[in-house]
């Protein structure tokens, strides 16, 4: 039986997303896998992001008649929820990662995502060609990152320190990479023939743990068959319960061709990962937008929308959910081209649907098809904004939706406290990506600038303080009269205003005025910042029959406030936030004195719930320390440590910052 014999034509187009570690080489093996299938390929430049692919690129090909999508997506780990939306709607991950074990450490929170969200998965490892370690320590380093067994497919060919070709595993034939051509078939090696044979033993085994008819063969040491092989190899991968790892070097054509045919075997059909899902069979259509964009291009303007068709048809300017499809787009060089319909399994743009957003299955109304998709990451690095003209306050504004529209893990908070706009991410790469676009695509000026803190303030002891307001302009003056104890309270219990005035010394219709001057007055301390955790009273007083109103209370009132809070030993506040750092254990030291570094007061740690390996320390460190953290954190982590952070509570600032604000008060 050949292998065509049992692998039935696929269910619909298939589509495969090419993720993994920036450096890795995946725009490479993207452009080489359009090449391979005769698509044309265009490739842009990035200057903004140096080099590193910030944004996904979608082509559609054909490979021996098969009609594919495949998703470039990008490696930073600020974009990996980019990536994640690509890989929820892809029937397969190609995770493309160096040879060197040394250099594979960021894969260790892409496998997660892929076992986390049960996507099958395999490996092409790159670049292999100048590769003069061993495959097998490679291997064995990979397997650390993944709770799926590893499967070798091919066995290198050495010749000196180069690699020239490789050994299948299962059909036992050997190959000379010959440069963006096919591989060469050659006589195998002599010297090869008994690692091929350990790998070969190695695969079976793997692949007996899911097939009873394998296993009673090597019981029996008997060798299965290629085709018994390649069955369950198939069976196993679409499954996900097995990670398939192939070779080459994309830049040279190397292995190019073996992973296509790798995939059109063994990569789930549309009709299977619709299963996988819980997508049930329907004629009516059922798509689900994993990417949003802006953009004006010769083949469309406006909203484009990235979408998986799983099941059913549309055509040009059908309705869907009373929206009108303005377009339904292929993607050829990087450019949009325009077809009069899509059918179940296809990876299309559909234009004008302006109420779908991402992540929204449109075409169901059934509670049981709203698909899963992930949550937005919360953001960890944050800039504040402006616009250099405030002319263009409103172009920012729509600006700013339409970036979220396109990247739901940008977010933008409009800060009362401190009245800035902040522009909100994963990190400095991910928010300078943002700025380009608000430049380039909606021509905006912005100042950019590091987010003010929140500061605070409050006092240290009782003042009582008289204040008195008299004055005569002709005709009726104003005249009040009032004596207030001003007076810390713990932290946290906010502001408190109480009326002992006895025997009418202030006539109750002017205790309003004054509880709500006191309350006014601490908007603004000594060192202009808001003022919390104060108690005023108001222990007696005189007025006026005729000069005394309410306007003239409150300005009596808010004057005495101000002084008492100047002579009550005002001091500065800043906000203390609960930290949860998680990093891979041998980290943790690292973590520790990094926060140590930054004021930060160590509360413990412990293994990170479901992360084999890893450890969340958790901290109180004061917000002002924490803008840049995430950078540092990366650097010092491998690219691999995050952390999450709430406010815990407010804190009397110390040396640089509590100098800081007796300086602010100087000078105002």
């Amino acid at each position: 039986m050949t292998r065509s014999a049992w692998k039935a034509a696929p269910a619909g187009p298939r589509s495969i997303a090419l993720v993994g570690p920036y450096g890795s080489g995946k725009s490479t093996l993207f452009d080489a896998l359009m090449t391979a299938a005769g698509a044309p390929v265009k490739r842009v430049a990035d200057a903004r992001s140096r080099s590193m692919t910030t944004e996904l690129r979608l082509g559609h090909c054909n490979y021996l008649d098969e009609p594919w999508a495949i998703l470039d997506c990008p490696g930073s780990v600020e974009f990996s929820y980019e990536t994640l939306s690509a890989l929820m709607v892809c029937d397969l991950a190609v995770v493309v990662c160096e040879p060197s074990p040394d250099r594979m450490a960021g894969l260790t929170l892409l496998m997660k995502m892929l076992e986390d969200h049960v996507i099958p998965h395999l490996v092409f490892i790159n670049k292999i060609d100048s590769f003069s370690g061993r495959i097998r320590d490679s291997i064995a380093r990979l397997q650390n990152y993944s709770s799926f067994p590893m499967v070798l497919r091919q066995v290198p060919i050495r010749n000196a320190d180069n690699v020239t070709g490789y050994v299948d595993v299962v059909s036992e034939r050997a190959y000379r990479y010959l440069q963006a051509q096919d591989s060469e078939l050659i006589t195998l090696p002599n010297d090869m023939r008994e690692r091929e044979q350990e790998a070969r033993a190695g695969l079976s085994e793997v692949l007996a743990d899911h097939d009873d008819a394998i296993m009673e063969k090597i019981l029996e040491d008997i060798a299965p068959t290629s085709d018994e092989l390649f069955k369950q190899l198939h069976e196993d991968q679409a499954h996900g319960s097995i990670v398939q790892v192939l070779l080459g070097a994309a830049g040279q054509g190397f292995g190019v061709e073996r992973l296509w045919k790798a995939l059109r075997h063994d990569a789930p059909d549309a009709l299977e990962t619709a299963e996988r899902h819980g997508i049930a069979a329907s004629d009516q259509p059922l798509v689900q937008i994993f990417k949003t964009i802006h953009a004006g291009q010769a083949a469309y303007t406006g909203k484009l929308s990235l979408g998986r068709l799983w099941r059913g048809a549309v055509v040009d300017g059908a309705t869907m959910d009373s929206s009108r499809v303005g377009g339904i787009y292929h993607f050829v060089a990087g450019e949009p081209v325009r077809m009069t319909s899509a059918s179940a399994g296809e990876l299309v743009g559909l234009g004008r649907l302006e109420a779908a957003q991402t992540g929204a299955v449109i075409g169901s109304h059934d509670a049981s098809e709203q698909l899963d998709f992930p949550t937005p990451p919360e953001p960890v690095f944050a800039l504040a904004i402006a616009t250099k003209d405030r002319k263009d306050d409103v172009k920012l504004s729509t600006a700013l939706h339409k970036l979220v529209e396109e990247d739901p893990s940008i977010s933008v908070l409009h800060d009362q406290a401190t009245g800035e706009t902040l522009l909100r991410g994963q990190g400095e790469i991910h928010l300078n990506v943002a700025l380009y676009r608000l430049s380039n695509n909606y021509n905006l000026q912005i100042t950019v600038g590091v987010p003010k803190i929140d500061f605070k303030e409050t006092i240290r002891r009782d003042v009582h303080q008289h204040s008195r307001l008299k004055r005569q302009t002709g005709g009726h003056g104003q005249f009040a009269d009032v004596k207030l104890d001003v007076m810390p309270r713990a932290r946290g219990e906010g502001f408190l205003f109480t009326d002992k005035i006895v025997g009418g010394a202030v006539p109750k219709n002017y205790i309003p005025a004054v509880r709500e001057a006191s309350e006014e007055a601490m908007q603004k301390g000594p060192f202009g910042y808001p003022v919390v955790d104060v108690g005023v009273t108001l222990v007696d007083g005189t007025f006026h029959s005729v000069d005394s109103s309410d306007m003239a209370f409150r300005t009596a009132t808010r004057l005495g406030v101000a002084e008492a809070l100047a002579k009550a030993e005002p001091v500065l506040l800043e906000p203390i936030d609960h930290v949860t750092v998680s990093v891979p254990n041998q980290f943790t030291p690292g973590v520790q004195r990094l926060l140590s570094g930054r004021r930060g007061q160590i509360l413990g740690y412990a293994e990170r719930p479901g992360w084999t390996g890893w450890d969340d320390v958790e901290a109180l460190v004061p917000e002002a320390e924490l803008h840049d953290f995430i950078l540092q954190l990366r650097s010092d982590t491998m690219g691999l440590g995050s952390y999450r952070k709430s406010f815990d509570h407010l804190a009397e600032a110390r040396g640089k910052l509590a100098a800081k604000g007796t300086e602010k008060a100087a000078t105002q």
